[in-house]
């Protein structure tokens, strides 16, 4: 007996690996080795969870979510990035934002497609690709500029056969922001194609110097799924609370096929997401800031490594000295 091409084309990440020998070992790591904030999730959010488990909140629930969180997530969107969506019928509530991404390219993506993916990247959205059974196609961005989008670029590796485009901004590696014009413009050539924009926010909320724009307020097209979490900015990894928003149908879709994934996200955890968002917004400050703090001594740090190459080392310092 044999396993599928599917899964035996998929490397293990190197990442998780990393975490699993973080894992056994002894002494006083630290840690870099997965996108986790080292910081415990907020009680109010702890508490909320809590009180809805004591209170026997630990059913199953609609497939999309509790109404209560995907209107909690259609608030937050329109808030804070001027996207509009429906909470009923645009908002997908799954477990964790990997789970809202496979969902996603399952819907949109198949066997003889292509996915278009920009590097450096998270090694997630090749997996996620090949197990849609399309191909992801790499588009290398250039170091010389800090690894900024280059729309040309992506654009040249669109045509018929691309199903989805992945935007990942703020970037993760990279953790670039990218231009709103050149994310527009690489939309609106998608569109051109029929095909969709997947757009990768998780990181929204903890960024410095700049505020990202969401690339689904940029254009007013119907071909952009918006994916993100509670993990990062309210450090909720271990609670698995993500989701898609975005086009009816892909929604639908998704919501279709996710009765034979997870089901739905933990009851539990729903619960405590929408006191995340719908809570006090200090906690999360006060970590961004801890994280700015850091950032700047670590820039600091490399740039006095005599031969070290590091742009986004070097255009922190920049903005630092400005501000000296």
């Amino acid at each position: 007996m044999e396993l599928t091409d599917r899964v035996t084309g998929i490397e293990a990440s190197k990442i998780r690996e990393m975490f699993d020998l973080a894992e056994e070992a002894e002494g006083d790591l630290v840690r870099l080795e997965v996108g986790e904030p080292d910081f415990d999730t907020p009680e109010h959010v702890v508490d909320a969870a809590t009180r809805a488990a004591r209170e026997g909140e630990t059913h199953y629930t609609a497939n999309a979510g509790l109404p209560e969180l995907r209107a909690a997530i259609a608030d937050s969107l329109a808030t804070d990035r001027d996207v509009h969506v429906d909470p009923d019928t645009e908002v997908c509530v799954t477990a964790g934002g990997m789970e809202a991404l496979h969902l996603t390219l399952l819907c949109v993506a198949s066997d003889g497609d292509e996915v278009v993916v920009p590097s450096p990247l998270w090694p997630n959205y090749f997996a996620q690709a090949r197990l849609a059974d399309a191909t992801p196609v790499e588009v290398p961005l250039p170091e010389e500029t800090g690894y900024a989008l280059d729309a040309d670029r992506i654009i040249e590796a669109i045509n018929d056969d691309t199903a989805a485009v992945m935007l990942n901004s703020p970037s993760n590696p990279t953790g670039r922001v990218h231009d709103p014009a050149d994310l527009r413009a690489v939309v609106e050539a998608a569109a051109d194609h029929d095909a969709y924009v997947v757009a990768d926010e998780v990181y929204m909320g903890l960024t410095y110097d700049v505020d990202p724009a969401s690339v689904a307020s940029l254009v007013d097209t119907d071909n952009v799924v918006l994916i993100d979490s509670c993990s990062k900015r309210y450090a909720m990894t271990g609670w698995r609370i993500g989701w898609l928003a975005g086009p009816e149908e892909v929604v639908s879709a998704a919501t279709k096929i996710h009765e034979s994934t997870s089901s739905c996200a933990s009851s539990v955890s729903q619960h405590a997401a929408i006191a995340a968002l719908t809570g006090p917004d200090e906690v999360r400050e006060e970590m961004q800031a801890a994280f700015a703090e850091r950032r700047d001594l670590v820039a600091e740090r490399i740039d006095a490594i005599e031969g070290s190459h590091l742009p986004a080392a070097r255009r922190c310092l920049l903005r630092l000295r400005r501000r000296e």
